[in-house]
């Protein structure tokens, strides 16, 4: 199956310190691939370097088959939502995901509202984003990331600030899409029951280095007590 991001001894220093150590992750084409480690472990600065938003101190990675991530073409077939989602506090969430459309050669208002609807904020889209609660606007966040339906998309504990229903919601976006789109996902977690529900790969991520890659299907009880182990139980 084909590699969409293949890292090479991917390595981010901070100073002295590794934040990223000698890491070689391989995504294949169709996966959800689950980052999973403690907070601190490294996940987001993993992230943030296949994204383009970091530079490696070491190491290289290609995206697509391709070394450049610097191109138009490369920027579209990505959607991203690392820590916390940008947008313009002072407008509606319709704005916000409008401006991003347009921005991108998209005017369609169905287009926009069916983003909207997916991500359920449909019956408060013309609500200022200043006023939306931490949750609205990480659901904002992810609509923003799939806008113009990248074939690979990368979200940083996309659930953070959900409650159990809107967990259920985004959690059935990411499966569908994934099913009927074939789109790729990199979803990183400190809870391994959450990812456990949808990824078909692991990435287990402890103090900088990348100490396993699993396949769903590999998964066995003394795996997942080992996982469990490293993310402080699922609970934290």
């Amino acid at each position: 199956m084909e590699a969409l991001v293949q890292t090479h001894n991917l390595t981010k220093c901070y100073g002295r310190h590794k934040a990223v150590n000698n890491v070689n992750l391989s995504v294949r084409k169709g996966e959800i691939y689950g980052l999973i480690g403690r907070n601190g472990a490294g996940k987001t600065t993993i992230l943030r370097l296949i994204s383009g938003l970091a530079k490696p101190t070491e190491g290289s990675l290609s995206l697509f088959g391709q070394n450049s991530r610097d191109s138009i073409y490369m920027q579209k077939k990505i959607g991203i939502l690392i820590e916390s989602p940008g947008v313009y506090p002072d407008m509606s969430a319709r704005d916000n995901v409008k401006l991003k459309c347009l921005a991108i050669g998209i005017s369609s208002s169905s287009y926009i509202e069916e983003l909207l609807n997916n991500v359920g904020l449909a019956a408060v889209d013309k609500k200022k984003v200043k006023c939306f609660s931490v949750g609205m606007k990480q659901r904002l966040g992810i609509a923003l990331a799939l806008v113009g339906s990248p074939e690979l998309v990368i979200l940083d504990e996309p659930v953070n600030g959900l409650d159990p229903q809107g967990i259920a919601e985004i959690r059935e976006i990411i499966v569908r899409l994934n099913e009927e789109k074939n789109t790729t996902f990199i979803i990183s977690s400190h809870i391994l029951g959450e990812l456990s529900k949808i990824a078909t790969c692991y990435g287990i991520i402890e103090n900088g280095e990348l100490k396993r890659q699993i396949l769903k299907t590999e998964l066995t009880e003394d795996l997942e007590e080992y996982f469990l182990s490293l993310t402080g139980r699922g609970n934290s």
